[in-house]
């Protein structure tokens, strides 16, 4: 049976001390975008930009590029034309989803 992953931002809590203290590293100071395994905390990326986090007794590698490819995306600025094509669709009452809009050619 495989275990989900689960990604969230929080401030760092004793969960986060004990992954620091198992990866020899210092506990970061500001919010973290963490990935658990089961319920347990495997791996930690700081949104300030300093190194991740991880447990090296498990296969963190993955997630690891996968909290560093969300927090590119949370960072990354939506270009002035998908901001102004995201605008006037919704002036023309479409609905917004998660789905990115189409670039215009």
């Amino acid at each position: 049976m495989t275990d989900g992953v689960t990604i969230y931002v929080s401030d760092p809590d004793e969960a986060i001390e004990r992954l620091a203290q198992l990866d020899s590293a210092r506990r970061p100071s500001g919010p973290v975008l963490v990935a658990t395994v089961g319920g347990e905390p495997v791996a930690a990326l700081p949104l300030d930009g300093g190194p991740a986090i991880a447990d090296p007794f498990q296969r963190t590698a993955a997630l690891v590029s996968l909290l560093e490819l969300r927090v590119a995306q949370m960072h990354a600025r939506p270009s002035p034309g998908r901001v102004a094509r995201l605008i006037v669709a919704l002036r023309r009452g479409a609905r917004v989803s998660a789905q990115p809009l189409p670039e215009s050619k």
